[in-house]
């Protein structure tokens, strides 16, 4: 089978399509054929292992995996013995932010990584469900949102952004989402109320107030936010910050007004699911930037790396007509 891989960490010009064998499932896993997957910031960050405390769970000097990818959606080919929840032919997908080696053609793994796709999902947008989402659902959980309440989202287009933006309009409030002058008329049709175009203005300078301040690109800091909060507003960001203070700012949250919460993710038993019953319901659209085939996987994280995705950017795996077979 063709697979992305990457011995050393590194940048996108160095990884490589290789041919390598299929892999056979164990007793407890399923082999499943990939037909889409994404490259996001999760993938981007694996890759070159940045921030360089990822090496301590990806492998302190080389990585433990050398096949790249974190989410997939696919179809079920064999499972081991043992398995028993899924059959060969069931549509699935899921993710890994360590890694699921999905950036290939087959991948194996644990019957309790793997999630039905919804009847009304095809391959691409079940793929594209699930990074984003998967980070957005501890944005909304982390807090106490009430309706009324007033929510800014620094980054609406992105995988994360667009997908929080969808989440937090349950909740019965007023959203405002920065995103660029080409995406303004597609946020709003997922539901901001207000639109800041960050390449005419900074939102930081606008003058609103906000209970909550969701930076979903990392590109603020609490201490620029803090004027635009409300008294006893929360600030998240998706990032530790330009000196991982994130991470220490809950530390001092009880002798603060204006609080910095830090959204650790919930496991994806949790998160799936919850994205899954949105997707049934048709509240959660998918925006998908860009498609590229397998092969030109390297193009696909050079155009990732730069910061200005919409969405998502998907790889098409099984549209590869020369494909390998896994002999049953």
């Amino acid at each position: 089978m063709k697979a992305a891989i990457r011995r050393k960490y590194c940048l996108p010009g160095q990884l490589k399509i290789e041919q390598i064998e299929i892999p056979i499932p164990k007793e407890n896993e399923a082999l499943i054929r990939v037909h889409a997957t994404t490259v996001n910031r999760t993938d981007c960050a694996n890759l070159a292992a940045r921030p360089f405390i990822m090496r301590f769970v990806l492998g302190l000097f080389n990585p433990k995996k050398i096949i790249v990818g974190t989410d997939f959606a696919g179809e079920i080919v064999s499972v081991g013995k043992n398995v028993r929840s899924i059959n060969v032919g069931d549509r699935v997908f899921g993710f890994s932010d360590t890694g699921s080696e999905s950036q290939a053609e087959y991948l194996t793994t644990l019957e309790e990584n793997l999630f039905t796709i919804p009847e009304n999902i095809d391959y691409k947008q079940a793929a594209a469900s699930l990074e984003g989402a998967h980070y957005a659902y501890s944005f909304v959980q982390k807090v106490k949102i009430q309706s009324g309440q007033s929510v800014l989202i620094n980054g609406a287009t992105g995988g994360i952004g667009s997908a929080l933006l969808q989440f937090v309009k349950q909740y019965d409030v007023k959203i405002t989402a920065t995103c660029n002058t080409k995406n303004i008329e597609r946020i709003k049709s997922l539901g901001a109320d207000e639109i800041i175009d960050y390449t005419k203005e900074d939102f930081t300078e606008k003058g609103g107030k906000y209970d909550f301040v969701f930076d979903t690109v990392g590109k603020s800091t609490f201490g620029k936010c803090k004027a635009i909060l409300k008294d006893k507003g929360v600030y998240i960001s998706s990032e530790l910050g330009p000196y991982s203070q994130n991470v220490f700012y809950p530390l001092f949250n009880s002798i603060k007004s204006k609080k910095v919460i830090f959204p650790i993710p919930f496991h994806k038993r949790v998160t799936i699911p919850y994205i899954t019953r949105f997707l049934e319901q048709g509240k959660f659209k998918l925006l998908i930037d860009r498609e590229y085939p397998l092969e030109d996987i390297s193009k696909a994280y050079e155009y990732v790396m730069q910061g200005e995705k919409t969405g998502n950017v998907l790889i098409n795996v099984a549209n590869n007509k020369s494909a390998s077979k896994p002999e049953l």
